[in-house]
């Protein structure tokens, strides 16, 4: 087998993985709206999720470790997907806000600055900014 088709495989899982970890965040409330099923079905073409992987990711609980990346940039772009879907309708309840906190200090985050990026990205995240401007701005 090339290299080449193992580090396909290996985004591929670190994808599975990254999509898992958002449709747990979107059932956190027991159930999955409208507007965080469109969002997930966005993340489900962008991370090249299949029919079969989206079906078995959303009956069965999250077996899916959290796959940190190793640059800084990666991390925060997977807190940036976490807060995409939170707000998805608009609000962040307690228990996304939770949840969010913890896959932050799964992200390699301690649990201070991972508070901190939280209440930082919220009132970001009420003004509708896209990814650069949200790097920048964590950044700070």
């Amino acid at each position: 087998m090339p290299i080449l088709d193992l580090y396909e495989h290996g985004e591929q899982r670190r994808n599975l993985a990254h999509f898992a970890t958002l449709a747990s965040l979107a059932a956190v409330d027991g159930e999955i709206n409208e507007q965080e099923k469109a969002v997930l079905d966005k993340f489900a073409f962008r991370l090249n999720i299949t029919d079969a992987e989206y079906k078995e990711v959303m009956k069965k609980e999250n077996r899916y470790p959290i796959e940190t990346p190793h640059s800084s940039e990666r991390r925060l772009k997977r807190l940036f997907d976490f807060f995409e879907l939170a707000l998805a309708d608009q609000k962040i309840d307690e228990a996304q806000k939770a949840l969010i906190v913890k896959y932050a200090v799964g992200l390699g985050y301690s649990p201070e600055k991972a508070e901190a990026l939280i209440d930082k990205s919220v009132a970001i995240f009420t003004g509708k900014i896209g990814f650069e401007d949200y790097m920048f701005l964590m950044e700070k």
